[in-house]
């Protein structure tokens, strides 16, 4: 019997009193989308997210997207997707809006999980807290990257992938975006014929790296987008908004941030739209 007079013991419930309350359990059968912070999942009322209809100048990766995530939801085989490429052409602006379309086709069938960048380890007390659900769910991973000399991240993501011990559920499928198609950096050294190591040395490296994203069922590559692709896709955001513009001046906003894609053609559109007084979400 504890001793209500021990300091100790009145420590330990001044702590205790001080301790925030853990956090409910997550109902992962209601909501379209739910972000994992390693711990605990917070729930999202809507999936912000452009029309398919708005982006552009990616039809081929919108069509391999939406027939893999259509197929998930319905409980179908379905591939783990890597999503790679060009920065600002629509990588994760497609992935959310294909579920968005989807969850509008199929209500409940299908949720999105968004983890946090810190909260990758967690993964399998994840993928444990799903595994139960009655319904299909996207793990969505942005912009991964692992440092160089970071050996355990990439071979714990193998195993995800693969069925190791750890891994995603049945009713999970993981969905990763990068800017590089094998996620790992490359040292110069893997290309430098000069620089000291064996040309099979160097192709080892080069395809234990690549061996990461080979586990992907489905692999998109996106491209820097052409002059008249980048007008399009400027064209797409202005119209609905009743927007004019001239296509030097759009050209000429993305020569300023050293790339024509669609985030630089959004964030002319949105300058169109300030100047013109109207709001966007």
């Amino acid at each position: 019997m504890s001793d209500p007079t021990d300091p100790l013991e009145r420590i330990a419930r001044a702590l205790e009193r001080l301790a925030p309350a853990p956090a409910a359990a997550a109902d992962w059968q209601t909501h379209p989308a739910y972000v994992w912070d390693g711990q605990s999942a917070r729930r999202l009322s809507a999936i912000e997210a452009p029309r398919l209809d708005q982006l552009q100048a990616i039809d081929p990766q919108k069509s391999l997207v939406y027939d893999n995530i259509h197929r998930l939801a319905r409980g179908y085989a379905a591939h783990d997707m890597l999503l790679w490429g060009a920065r600002g052409m629509g990588k994760s602006a497609l992935l959310r809006g294909v579920v968005k379309q989807v969850q509008v086709e199929a209500p409940m069938a299908l949720g999105l999980v968004q983890v946090a960048p810190d909260a990758l380890s967690s993964l399998p007390q994840l993928f444990d807290a799903l595994s139960p659900v009655k319904r299909q769910f996207v793990i969505f991973i942005d912009d991964l990257g692992f440092a160089e000399d970071d050996t355990v991240g990439p071979r714990r993501l193998r195993s995800w992938l693969e069925g190791g011990v750890e891994a995603r559920s049945a009713n999970c499928r993981l969905a990763v975006t990068s800017n590089r198609r094998a996620i790992l950096a490359r040292q110069a050294k893997e290309q430098d014929p000069d620089s000291g190591d064996s040309a099979l040395n160097m192709r080892d490296a080069i395809d234990d790296k690549l061996a990461l994203a080979d586990r992907f069922g489905l692999s998109v590559g996106f491209h820097p987008c052409g002059k008249q692709d980048y007008i399009s896709i400027v064209r797409a955001y202005a119209d609905p908004l009743g927007l004019s513009f001239a296509e030097e001046d759009a050209l000429a906003w993305a020569m300023g941030r050293g790339q024509r894609s669609g985030r630089a053609a959004w964030q002319y559109v949105v300058d169109l739209a300030g100047k013109a007084g109207k709001t966007v979400r």
